[in-house]
């Protein structure tokens, strides 16, 4: 009975530390969740106040909109240049780093005494948002066990669906009853609490290994992962080709009231969130399953989108088909990368950063030139057919040797 493992003392010690091992570990993932969250409601945030920005700097809304461009331009650099130089530097101090980067590009913008300094403030936030996600999906699943790693990924990925859904319009709703300049501070002070947690709560996270600039190379030779970044390219072109007009087509193609449409998207951004956590544990099944739910689903809502009809019923029909494929995106792509390269997780997801601006810039200017020279309804049927091609891409080429699900693929 000595020997017993229940009467050891030693053991009896040692017992509760996995919980609490596993307790620390979720909530440092979610320090990294709370981060995406403040990122992506500082990246948007200027979309609701374009106007009273445009008007409190002397500039036109046009050149205005620089502040929404400028940032994802140099993020597309910046994922990849941020990987080689942060070399074997622990993962902590760089995420670190980063937060304190977005809360001097949020002051910096409360205090901009002119539109220059505000391009600034803007062009540091661009730093952040390719840095933020090269290194935090990473980050997040090294925290975690194997079987957890989709879960904690969808987890930091659910910021962006909770800052559609809260951020941006508390930033709108703020700068409307204190003036833009008040959402800036808000969103500033917001990223310093979230530097305190991640102060007290992230561990040390020591690279995989260190990236050099042959490194980034590693990804574009690897079969999966050129098949996911050519996805990419129609994938997000086609979202964002539809999407920055998804307010118009509530408006001009199924009639909506101005009441209806802020509904609608208050809807989209709820759904999302809940198709992100959805997305997590279809991950953990089936990477590519996921990836071709996502935009079969896609496609779906844009092609019905202009045969439905009007009305409230149908866009709420296309808004939550469309919103849940939102919330699948990100995990789904950020999970291909992660089972396509899994010795070297950062490179890949500096490159789908990359492919994610340039295609994102892509589908913006795409829509705007159909918009304009066709219509609405024509720049859906177009963005349609662009994620269709992503999905036969996915569906036709996408079939990996072995490893289903993110977890396994992890392990190998």
């Amino acid at each position: 009975m000595m020997n017993s493992p229940s009467s050891n003392p030693c053991i009896d010690d040692l017992a509760p530390e996995p919980a609490k091992t596993a307790r620390s570990a979720w909530l440092a993932v979610g320090s990294i969740a709370v981060g995406t969250f403040a990122m992506v409601s500082t990246e948007f945030m200027p979309i609701g106040l374009l106007t009273d920005i445009a008007r409190g700097l002397n500039v036109s809304d046009g050149t205005a909109g620089l502040m929404i461009t400028m940032p994802g331009v140099l993020a597309a650099f910046a994922g990849p240049a941020l990987i080689v130089a942060s070399g074997r530097l622990d993962r902590r101090t760089v995420l670190i780093a980063l937060t304190t980067l977005l809360i001097a590009s949020n002051l910096l913008a409360a205090f901009a005494p002119n539109f220059a300094t505000m391009l600034v403030a803007r062009l540091m936030l661009g730093l952040c948002v390719g840095g933020f996600w090269t290194f935090a999906p990473a980050a997040a699943t090294q925290l975690v066990p194997d079987a957890s790693k989709a879960r904690a990924m969808s987890l930091v990925l659910a910021g962006v669906s909770a800052a559609t859904v809260l951020g941006v319009p508390a930033g709108s709703f703020l700068g409307t009853l204190f003036g833009w300049r008040a959402s800036f501070a808000v969103t500033g002070a917001l990223a310093a609490a979230v530097l305190l947690v991640q102060l007290w709560l992230l561990p040390a996270i020591p690279p995989v290994r260190a990236i050099g600039a042959r490194d980034l190379l590693t990804p574009l030779t690897r079969r999966m992962a050129q098949v996911g970044l050519l996805a990419v390219l129609f994938f997000i072109a086609g979202h964002f080709a539809a999407y920055t007009y998804l307010k118009p087509l509530l408006q001009q193609v199924f009639g909506l009231a101005p009441n209806s449409v802020s509904t609608l998207l208050l809807v989209y951004g709820a759904v999302g969130f809940v198709g992100t956590f959805l997305g997590g544990s279809l991950v953990a099944r089936s990477v590519r399953g996921t990836t071709l739910l996502a935009a079969l689903m896609l496609a779906t809502a844009l092609l019905l989108s202009t045969l439905i009809g009007s009305g409230m019923v149908a866009g709420a029909v296309v808004v939550v088909i469309w919103g849940v494929a939102f919330g699948l995106i990100p995990v789904a792509l950020t999970g291909w990368m992660m089972e396509a390269v899994p010795d070297a997780p950062e490179a890949g997801q500096a490159l789908l950063v990359s492919g994610f601006q340039v295609a994102i810039a892509s589908g913006a200017l795409i829509g705007g030139v159909t918009v304009d020279n066709h219509g609405i309804s024509s720049a859906m049927v177009l963005s349609g057919v662009l994620v269709l091609i992503a999905a036969l891409i996915v569906g036709t080429l996408g079939r990996a040797r072995g490893g289903a699900a993110l977890a396994t693929s992890a392990e190998q």
